[in-house]
């Protein structure tokens, strides 16, 4: 069996299963139709179904606003178009394990009355019928399973995405609350960030040029009476400096790295890899001009995930790999760790999300129980 034929099979039983999924959910809803007008019934079954149309076409499906006139017509486009689908795929498929079924019953259990075949009605009283017309009609089936129900199955699952997909006004308001929170986020992150560097100055920086000033001033005052004194003093403070001018270095980087001003996003990232606590391997494409706003988050971003995964994944090795694509920029870091990520519990994994959130950027997270992790940050470079 070659690659194409094992791919429309499987293709076909996908289709078959959905389209089976269809028919119980068509038979549900007929059934507890009075039950169904419950808003929090309605939208459940509606997600639900939801989910498993985006899963077939391989499209990824957002959350969206409830609407239980939406969720009603629904059901009963489900019922109108989802019974007859998911009827003609019970037909195929049941009709090919009863070709099997016929089969095997005359074989193990022979009678005087030869039982007939299903759609042409051929009776089995030989083994010439059983192994010519049997096979023949088992694969007419299969190929007619194969050739239609895959197509079937992505029409009623595009019509479900269709009628359940949030009204352009929705989107809008969905939009809207979306950014207020995400500048709310911002705007609090953004606070938290202030006060930390203005603890950063005072507590350190500022604490040191206090301390060298009263050195200074104390060796100027001893230095005629007490040379060696001052001049102890004096070298004492120019530690402190070098200490000071480390500790301003520090919080600087903290603000916006000076490596990505001399070296760029990818030249940042390699040097970061040499430092990180797991061997990481580094795959930069080719990003154009990235704005200086992207290119710190990204950074940050890589800085924090490769931190998370050495603290807590247990990972041999990881990866990062940075492209764009038009006006996007994407960073995907992977680890071999034990999985388990994520950026609910409060993690630097939430403040990924945060910072990509002020861009208008995304932050997805695989992470299975037993790994690996996938983290995708994408960024609009506009």
């Amino acid at each position: 069996m070659n690659g194409k034929v094992r791919a429309q099979l499987v293709r076909a039983g996908r289709s078959g299963r959905y389209l089976l999924g269809t028919l119980m959910t068509a038979t549900v809803t007929l059934v507890t139709a009075p039950l169904l007008c419950i808003p929090s019934l309605a939208a459940a079954r509606a997600e639900r179904h939801r989910r498993r149309a985006g899963a077939l076409l391989g499209r990824p499906v957002e959350p969206r606003p409830l609407a239980l006139r939406r969720d009603l017509a629904w059901l009963v486009t489900q019922v109108a178009i989802g019974l007859p689908a998911g009827l003609f795929a019970l037909l195929c498929l049941g009709n090919l394990l009863l070709i099997l079924g016929i089969t095997v019953a005359w074989w193990a259990f022979p009678a005087s009355d030869p039982p007939r075949l299903p759609l042409l009605g051929v009776r089995i009283d030989s083994w010439a019928t059983a192994l010519t017309i049997s096979p023949a009609q088992f694969l007419l089936l299969a190929a007619l399973a194969a050739i239609a129900l895959p197509p079937l199955a992505r029409v009623h699952a595009r019509c479900c995405l269709a009628v359940l997909a949030p009204a352009p006004s929705e989107q809008l308001v969905a939009r809207v609350t979306e950014l207020t929170r995400t500048r709310a986020d911002v705007l609090q992150a953004h606070g938290a960030e202030l006060r930390r560097i203005e603890r950063d100055l005072h507590d350190g920086t500022q604490a040191r040029l206090v301390a060298i000033a009263m050195r200074l001033a104390v060796a100027g005052e001893s230095f005629s009476q007490d040379p060696e004194a001052a001049a102890a003093l004096v070298r004492q403070a120019r530690a402190e400096t070098e200490e000071a001018m480390t500790e301003l270095r520090s919080v600087i980087r903290t603000i916006y790295p000076p490596v990505l001003a001399d070296m760029g996003l990818g030249g940042a990232l390699s040097a970061l890899a040499t430092r990180a606590g797991v061997p990481t391997r580094i795959g930069i494409g080719e990003l154009g001009e990235v704005p200086a706003a992207v290119e710190a988050v990204a950074y940050f971003a890589v800085t924090e995930a490769l931190a998370n995964i050495a603290r807590h994944s247990r990972a041999t090795k990881a990866a990062v790999h940075v492209t764009r694509n038009g006006a996007m920029l994407s960073a995907e870091i992977t680890d071999d760790g034990t999985g388990g990520a994520d950026a609910s519990r409060g993690s630097g994994l939430d403040g990924i999300r945060r910072r990509t959130a002020a861009l208008d950027g995304t932050m997805k997270i695989s992470s299975p129980s037993g790994g690996p992790t996938t983290i995708t940050v994408e960024l609009p470079c506009v």
